[in-house]
């Protein structure tokens, strides 16, 4: 195997999802948590659709691994904070 050319913004974030329970890696909160939002912010900069698209994802995945949580409630962890 060789060596993977450097990416900017291609980091690995502690802050990546516990599956199936959707919990933080790194501090243990809902995620996405409050630190993984800002990254997100900073890698998606200029290209908020596709943030969109990307948090819409993980909310389908999420609604079938946490089927018993309201859909308004997920709805606001996953997108609400894009405003």
């Amino acid at each position: 195997m060789g060596d993977w050319p450097a990416v900017a913004g291609a980091g690995v974030s502690a802050h990546g999802p516990v599956l199936p329970v959707w919990t933080c890696g790194g501090c243990d909160a809902p995620w996405p948590c409050a630190a993984r939002r800002r990254e997100l912010r900073a890698e998606y900069e200029g290209a908020s659709i596709s943030l969109a698209l990307y948090l819409g994802a993980q909310l389908v995945r999420a609604t079938a691994d946490l089927g018993w949580a309201p859909a308004g409630a997920l709805h606001r962890r996953f997108l609400g904070w894009l405003r």
